[in-house]
């Protein structure tokens, strides 16, 4: 069963700081007995390798491409892993995190798309100083799993415009989703349809900015 409850991470009370300098104290006596204190058990951390297809014949690319961190709404802006069982309600699953916050997880795993797939594109994150032709400039707007009854999937959806520098004219407009259901149970299972989902997205943004018109 998935445990769905939210779980703090961060911060301590008083009263558990002042516990554990207490045990911590008592620790030569615990030894003796054999008694080890109890600690938070800690949390997995998942990250994504997403598929995206080989692009065929692309065009000439002499320019380059900065990837900018997708932005996205508090809820979405964290490094839980988001879940919704109800309109206008989210959650976060309490036995696992993503590696990083998911806007900078998703931008991080589209730049290596890019690279991977179109290797003669020269492209970068904005946090890198350069100098680009094109900012792909993003939203994240969905990046969590759904559920229905017992069964749930992972939907994806990002917005993203593509940006001239340096006029800073948009020069195309994309929109990518997906929805991808899981296909085993527990939270390993969600990861594997947000990779699946994931990739899905990433091969309608990498072939909507090579079909933007380059003026």
């Amino acid at each position: 069963m998935i445990d769905f409850s939210a779980r703090n991470t961060g911060g301590q009370s008083i009263r558990s700081i002042s516990r554990r300098g207490l045990l911590l104290g008592a620790g030569g006596l615990m030894a003796g007995c054999g008694i080890v204190p109890e600690v938070d058990k800690p949390l997995n951390l998942y990250s994504v390798s997403p598929k995206v297809a080989p692009v065929a014949n692309p065009p000439a690319l002499d320019w380059q491409l900065v990837v900018a961190e997708p932005k996205a709404g508090a809820d979405l802006a964290t490094n839980r892993i988001a879940l919704t069982r109800a309109a206008n309600r989210i959650e976060y699953f309490a036995e696992g995190v993503w590696s990083d916050a998911a806007p900078a997880l998703v931008q991080s795993k589209l730049i290596e798309a890019f690279e991977d797939v179109v290797p003669q594109l020269a492209v970068g994150r904005d946090s890198a100083g350069l100098k680009p032709d094109y900012i792909l400039q993003s939203e994240l707007r969905d990046f969590q799993a759904a559920y229905s009854g017992n069964s749930g999937e992972a939907a994806i959806r990002i917005t993203a415009k593509l940006v001239k520098m340096p006029e800073r004219k948009i020069v195309k407009s994309i929109s990518a989703e997906a929805r991808q259901p899981s296909a085993g149970g527990g939270l390993s299972g969600i990861v594997a349809a947000f990779e699946t989902a994931l990739g899905d997205v990433f091969n309608q943004l990498i072939a909507g900015v090579l079909a933007a018109p380059q003026s």
